[in-house]
């Protein structure tokens, strides 16, 4: 695969690996992701906006610099900005590559950041030097402000142009609560989901506060994806419950959705009107409960992305489509090519799997609460 180096989210060439049930793979142009869906069928997107997350300012004891890249809150309400998790970085910016940043000054509670407009004082550190957890003074107005006046979208050095925040924001974009843009959606603009809607498919949102995908540390990345809020509206648990009705299957835009459907399924039993935080990690080892396919970007071996999908298919599945993806120079990233993956029979009869690896639920990955 190689880098997708610029931000547009829907280019005319864009691919689409296609898996399905049985394991067979194709190539394809992916326009047609309209065509690969039944009447009956629910396909379920997430309509976070993307922050503004990434700021730059000044450790006040040190007097060095700092960059701040929020990572995780408590909720999806739009006013609850006071405190997040984070991860802290040294001098420099989004073109050096994160594993090479050097570390932020050392961070203790009671220490103040001076971000722009913004002052955030640290709360505490979250088991690792580089991710700790913040509260930003002031009323969630001027904080508002703040982020939207000085703050930038979080960018890797693979996109060598600084990114607008309109280049994070999916088609469908509403409440701001994601640190990342919710990216497998800017393959959906209203021309396809039109033609959703026409095959006779639903559509549905949910909220989800997709996290970031890199934290530069391997320790702290082997944590990913942190605990994520969301929110299921009763008009789309009635879209899941009707698509099941007629045999239709779930079909997820991004892990995110996967995500949040998964851990409320598992929760409550079935799909319903809820808010949550997702803390399950999803993996070969998990059962899925809801849903029937993902549409995901294409995403690197050792990835949290890329271990979701090894609940969708077997190992020897996955690595033929890394082959593929590498033979047909796949673009990867949040503005790269895509995968369309069903789960395969041989998953959906396995009864013995467990839903979550062994200590998910067990193990806290971004301890706000």
């Amino acid at each position: 695969m190689i880098a997708a180096t610029v931000p547009i989210q829907r280019p005319g060439d864009a691919r689409l690996l296609i898996v399905d049930s049985r394991g067979q793979i194709a190539d394809a142009s992916r326009s047609i992701f309209p065509n690969l869906l039944h009447s009956g069928d629910v396909v379920v997107a997430n309509d976070a906006a993307t922050l503004p997350a990434s700021l730059f300012g000044i450790h006040n004891r040190s007097g060095r610099s700092i960059e701040v890249r929020l990572a995780g809150s408590e909720s999806v309400r739009p006013d609850d900005v006071k405190r997040f998790s984070a991860v802290v970085f040294g001098e420099g910016d989004y073109h050096t590559p994160t594993e090479r940043r050097p570390s932020a000054p050392e961070l203790h509670p009671g220490d103040t950041l001076q971000l722009g407009p913004l002052k955030a004082t640290v709360l505490r550190l979250l088991g690792h030097p580089r991710l700790v957890s913040i509260r930003f003074e002031g009323p969630a107005s001027a904080i508002w402000e703040g982020l939207a006046r000085y703050g930038r979208p979080i960018q890797y050095s693979h996109i060598p142009a600084p990114l607008a925040v309109w280049d994070t924001w999916t088609s469908i974009a509403g409440p701001p609560v994601a640190f990342e843009a919710p990216s497998a959606s800017f393959i959906l603009d209203w021309r396809t989901i039109d033609a959703i809607r026409r095959r006779g498919v639903l559509f549905s949102p949910i909220t989800h506060s997709a996290g970031i995908s890199s934290t530069g540390d391997e320790e702290l990345d082997a944590r990913l994806p942190f605990d994520e809020p969301y929110r299921i509206l009763e008009s789309t648990a009635r879209s899941i419950q009707a698509a099941r009705a007629v045999g239709g299957r779930v079909v997820a835009i991004g892990t995110t959705v996967v995500r949040a459907l998964e851990h409320a399924a598992f929760v409550h039993g079935s799909v319903r009107e809820s808010t949550g935080i997702a803390d399950n990690k999803i993996g070969p080892a998990t059962e899925l409960r809801l849903v029937d396919a993902v549409l995901s970007g294409t995403h690197e071996q050792g990835t949290s992305h890329h271990k979701l999908l090894g609940a969708f298919v077997d190992e020897s599945t996955l690595l033929k489509m890394d082959h593929m993806l590498q033979h047909h120079r796949y673009r990867t990233h949040e503005f790269g090519d895509s995968v369309f993956v069903e789960k395969s029979r041989w998953k959906s009869a396995a009864g013995n799997a467990h839903w979550v690896e062994a200590g998910d639920f067990s193990r806290p990955s971004t301890p706000l609460r």
